[in-house]
């Protein structure tokens, strides 16, 4: 799919340095580049949210994960797919984020993470006092505000590549192996949808 905003030309060193960390340049952000302030803010926020660490890489590879399989966005699961295969992640246990319910390789706060990623993308949210207090117990009130920013800024990710018609850019062929389909209503992400193996 072609995305509904023609992507702008970057400028050659950003072009470079994208296509040396990704192995080629992100559509999200040649797209987001024809307002170069929003870009340069977009990636400032997320190369500062990269560094946070309070809780665990992988927990917010899968929190995100699981924000994408249910908004939708084909080409976030793609680039965090190929984050957890950078990440050292069980590859087998990432495949199944987009059908996390219904697999047993999660632990429990693995499951929890999820959870509240899900309940913070539904409008209107549906995080519940008592999975709030279970995280925090497990995450102390550091990580806990960090997952929920992140998952907020996932939220953000995923809706604006979705609106723009960005989708799949094949990063995950890589990792060898496919993400599980997930069931569900309309809009949920399937493999057959995806465009990558």
């Amino acid at each position: 799919m072609t995305p509904r905003v023609p992507k702008a030309e970057l400028p050659a060193e950003m072009k470079e340095a994208l296509t040396e960390q990704f192995g080629s340049v992100p559509e999200p952000v040649e797209v987001v580049f024809n307002n170069p302030a929003v870009a340069a803010s977009s990636l400032e926020f997320s190369a500062k949210a990269a560094v946070w660490d309070a809780v665990d890489e992988g927990l917010k590879t899968f929190a995100h994960m699981a924000v994408a399989a249910q908004v939708g966005c084909n080409w976030c699961l793609d680039i965090n797919y190929f984050a957890a295969l950078n990440q050292n992640l069980d590859l087998a246990k990432a495949s199944q984020v987009p059908n996390w319910r219904d697999s047993d390789v999660f632990n429990p706060l693995e499951r929890e993470v999820m959870e509240y990623s899900e309940a913070m993308t539904k409008t209107p949210p549906t995080v519940t006092d008592e999975l709030s207090a279970s995280l925090l117990e497990q995450l102390g009130p550091a990580g806990l505000v960090e997952l929920t920013v992140f998952v907020g800024f996932a939220n953000f990710s995923t809706r604006v590549n979705t609106a723009h018609g960005i989708t799949s850019q094949g990063y995950s062929e890589a990792c060898r192996i496919p993400l599980a389909e997930r069931p569900g209503p309309a809009g949920a992400v399937r493999d057959r949808d995806r465009g990558d193996s």
